[in-house]
Order: C-alpha cells, then structure tokens, then sequence
C-alpha cells in the first residue's frame, strides 16, 4: 500500500517511496505554452513546493538519466516536451532565507550564497575551473548571480530561475517591522530589489511562486513578470486536488486499506470542510478545488487507525489564524478598526462583493478591496460568482468559516477575557443529550457583559455575530448560519458529526430576534410568533431530515431586548427514525 505524503514536499523522495502522489505533470506543457516569466500566487497548503520541486526535476539537465524513474509512469512520462531536462536550475525558496529584523541583509546574503554555490558546484563542468573557484570564493550573492549569468550567456547555457515562496521574506518583514522597514527593503536601492533586478534579461525561463502579490508590485519597475497565470482558468487546478483526484485517492485507499465507510459519505463528510476554492472567474461554476493538505490530514487516520480524525481542522491551520491577525494588525488606529469590521461583516454574511485587485503596493493597504483581495491570496475567500469589476468573494469552507469564527471570538476575548471552560461542558450535555438550556443562557450572559467592547469592534456587533462567534467553538456539531430550509433561511443549524461521534444525537434549529430596549410588548410577542412559525416550517425541510436521521430535532426561539436575553424557549422537539 502506498503510504500518504503528509508534510512531505520532496518530489523525488515521494517517488523512489512509491507514495501515493497525485499527477499534475499534464500541466508542464501548458506552462511551457506561456509566456517565458510567470507568476503564480496560491494560498499554502495547497501543494506549492512539491509542485516546484516535480519542475525542477523535469527541466534540471542534471537529471535526465532520472526521468525514467522519476517520471516514466506519470502522465509527462508519455508525453514528454522537448525541454524536458534541458535547463540548469537556479533554485531558491526565500521562506528560508531567514528573516531576523537585525540582520536582514547578511542573512539574505548568507542563504543566497549558499544556493549559487550549490548551482555551480552542480554544474561545474559546464563552467571553466577557475570562474568555479571564484564564485565558490565570493562573499557577495550579488557578485555570485552575476558571473553566473553571465558566463551562461557567453557559452550559450540555458538557465531556468525557480523561486518558491518569493514574498515570504518580505511578509515577514511587513508583518514584524511594519510598512517603513518593509519599503526600505523593497524600494529604491533596497537590497531585496537590488538582488532582483539582476534577474532581468538573465534567466531563458522564470517561475515564481509565493502567497500575495504584494511584494512583486514593490519591484515592478526593476522587474517585470511577463505574465500572471493565478487567474487563468486552465491553471485553476493545477493545485489543491478536483474532486475527481479526490475520489480516486479514496476509492484506492478503500480497496488497498478497507478503510471504513462509503466512498460517497467519506466526500460528504469531506467536502464541506474542505472544498470549495476557486481562482479564476471563468472557471467558476465549473470546477473547484480541495485544500490537499487538509485532505491527507483527514485521511491518514482513516487508514492508519480506522477513524476519522476527531478535530475535522488541523492544528497547523493556526499559522494561518495568526497571519489573519498579522493582515489586521499590520496598522493601528482607525485602519485596523476598519479591518476589523471588514471581517466581521464576511465572518457574519459569508460573503462580500469587491473589486479584485491583481497586484498593489503595501502602501495602499490601507483601501478595503485590498485588504480584502489579500484575504482571498491567502485563501479566507474565494472566488464565488459576480462579474467584472466586481466579484462575489465567499468563505470557501466550514474550514475557513471556522477561522474567521475563532478569530472574532479571540478579539471578544482579548478585550473582555471570559472563561469558556464551563462552556465547552455545556456544548456536550447540548449535543450528546440534548440539555441546551446552559449553553444559551452562557452565550446571552456573555453577550450582555461585552456589551460595551462590541460598539469598539469597527461598528455595532450585532447578537447574530456575536452567536457565530460563540457556537463556532462547538467541535461535536457543524454549525451552518443562513442554511437554506423550506424556501426561507434559518439563522442558525447545528448538525452533529455523527461520523466522529456516533453517540451524539441533537441536532437545533436555533431562531434568533433582537428587539430594542423600549420595545414594546406587543412589538416582542410578534418576534416570538415570528420565530416560532420560522422554526416549524423549517423543521419540515426534507432534505434537512434526511441529513440528521437517527437524531433528535430541537427548535429554539432565542429573543434579546436590548442587550440581555428576554427569552429561550423549545418550540419543538422530533425524534426521528
């Protein structure tokens, strides 16, 4: 059985390994279709690195007597291109390349020396000896890339410039430093763009590979990409895994591993959490994609333990929770106050219509559609319908939903600190035995106490917010706000995940109505009435039966006057078969 590559990125090593790898190599022909010098941006987690390494190894002239081994069964294997293994490689992943605020520049300097050694020691006999020794004896990476450029065009070498991870180094810097460290590095004769001004006219072919386009923008002017593929409908799934690759991979560990489950139910239970990314307008509606780390991770404990894992979002998914806090926190004042209810206003919606913006500089982050285009470049939104300029942006997945969630949730926290501890009981007795009555009662306890934090979030936060935050904490349940039942959309649906765990049985419709402090009586009782006809015709959606057979249905009508809880009641209970 072909063991998963978790955390892998090593092309070669996945292949000698015989892992399980899915074949994306019938892309490298529409690559080569391109212009000479492409960019493509994605969110991590969707396969990036080992998506540079299987180039490198194709077009590395170092490896052609590999091609066979490393290449032969895949889809390239039998349609190789003429420059299959035709190019020396310059590689670089700037993630690496460290990012210590004190000693940016020699580390930089450092780590670039280190990898044009690397090349011409591989390549030193494509090189007179003594041009060798003098490169392997510079100090400078700038000295170094410019003989070997040079030398490469005066013995008519081709050369392929790789960059993975080409904004890393300077997000980091934005993120620690702030704007005016990050516009030194990038602008005028910073080092960072000083390297890569060099590039220009050097390299045959160049591929760069990074998170958002913010940094590239910074050095237009030293230079220029001739082409962005992130938008083009033919690379939509170049990564990240279509539902097709996904089948695939589970019907071959259903027959290799007798994983437990339906292949049918193993994808439903898969999908919501997982799917749903789009990265290009035209091929909307027609194709999206799964985050594929998040795959594997639900995956491996399927085959090694015989169960899903107990969390559906995995722990490393908070590196991307706090580059959500870096965006937000990237200004203070008023700026980070607008952020803050930019993303409050998607956390509750689900969705936002913007302009899409293709690159523009840190300065300017500053303009909500960028910080919000930044939020999509780093996979919190994809694409989900509109038409130019504007586009419907949406939150892709229960998995990003989740994030946004959390991070609502830490901002309440921070600013009012509230110990959840019992609440996480309480959202057990709710769904494993139906005792509800503590956890709303704790949610509306808490939405009174932060009453004044919530005016200082960038706008009023509304009790409808302020629950998502709160029940999106709850792991044995889905919460689905704004679920479409029965032609009207309820405020919120929590489903059990009864694939993890089996003995939980409640499932809630939860109404929820917010009526002004001088309301009147009559004013109240017609949001009661209201909530109560909304929870019965919901509660009648066939489709939503159909999801939760075997569970106990509960209807609640919550009421806020003002901001306390005026009342919580059950308005149904059904047992179903």
């Amino acid at each position: 059985m072909k063991q998963l590559p978790y955390g892998i990125d090593n092309f070669e090593y996945i292949r000698r390994k015989d892992m399980y790898y899915v074949d994306k190599t019938m892309y490298l022909p529409l690559i080569e279709r391109q212009c000479n010098n492409l960019l493509l941006i994605r969110p991590r987690r969707f396969g990036k690195s080992l998506f540079v390494n299987m180039l490198t190894a194709y077009y590395d002239v170092a490896r052609k007597d590999d091609f066979q081994a490393l290449f032969g069964d895949l889809w390239i294997g039998q349609y190789p291109t003429p420059e299959a293994n035709s190019f020396q490689i310059m590689r670089f992943d700037f993630s690496k390349a460290g990012s210590s605020i004190d000693t940016l520049e020699s580390d930089f300097n450092l780590y670039c020396c280190r990898e044009l050694d690397s090349f011409i020691t591989k390549y030193a006999q494509s090189y007179p000896p003594f041009l060798v020794d003098s490169i392997l004896a510079s100090k400078s990476a700038k000295d170094k890339l410019n003989a070997i450029t040079i030398a490469a065009r005066d013995y008519r070498l081709s050369l392929y410039l790789i960059i993975d991870e080409y904004d890393n180094f300077t997000n980091n810097i934005l993120s620690v430093k702030g704007k005016e460290k990050f516009q030194e590095v990038t602008h005028a004769d910073g080092f960072y763009r000083e390297f890569f001004k060099l590039f220009k006219g050097s390299f045959e072919r160049i591929f760069l590979l990074g998170v958002s386009p913010i940094t590239l923008d910074e050095l237009t002017s030293g230079f220029n990409i001739d082409w962005n593929i992130s938008g083009n409908p033919k690379f939509n799934s170049m990564l990240g895994f279509e539902e097709r690759e996904v089948r695939e991979m589970v019907a071959y560990y259903k027959r290799e591993a007798n994983i437990p489950g339906e292949i049918d139910d193993i994808i439903k239970q898969m999908k919501p959490w997982y799917d749903n990314y789009c990265f290009s307008e035209k091929a909307y509606g027609r194709e999206t994609v799964y985050n594929c780390d998040m795959v594997i991770y639900y995956l491996l404990p399927l085959i090694l333990q015989g169960m899903p894992p107990v969390e559906m979002v995995d722990k490393n998914i908070r590196t991307d929770f706090s580059k959500l806090q870096m965006l937000v926190d990237i200004d203070h004042g008023q700026e980070r106050e607008i952020r803050l209810k930019a993303i409050e206003e998607i956390a509750n919606q689900g969705y936002v219509d913007m302009t899409l913006k293709t690159s523009f500089p840190a300065s300017e982050l500053k303009e909500l559609d960028n910080f919000r285009s930044l939020l999509y470049y780093y996979g919190m939104l994809s694409i989900g319908g509109g038409s130019y300029p504007r586009t419907r942006m949406i939150i892709p997945n229960e998995c990003v939903r989740l994030q946004y969630w959390n991070f609502m949730f830490s901002v309440l926290q921070k600013r009012h600190k509230i110990d959840i501890g019992p609440l996480l009981g309480y959202y057990e007795d709710m769904i494993f035995r139906g005792q509800w009555h503590k956890a709303i009662d704790f949610i509306g306890k808490a939405y009174k106490d932060t009453s004044s934090v919530r005016d200082s979030l960038g706008g009023e936060f509304k009790v409808q917010g302020f629950f998502k935050a709160y029940l999106g904490i709850c792991t044995y349940a889905l919460l689905c706000p704004e679920l479409e039942l029965n032609y009207g959309f309820s405020d919120f649906v929590m489903i059990p995940l009864q694939i993890r765990f089996p003995e939980a049985k409640h499932c809630y419709i939860i109404e929820l109505k917010y009526a002004p402090l001088q309301s009147s009586e009559s004013a109240i009782a017609k949001l009661e009435a209201e909530a109560v006809d909304q929870i019965k015709r919901y509660a009648q959606d066939p489709r939503l039966l159909k999801a939760i057979e075997g569970c106990t249905l509960h209807g609640l009508k919550v009421v806020f006057l003002g901001p306390s809880l005026h009342i919580y009641d059950q308005v149904l209970e059904i047992e179903l078969p």
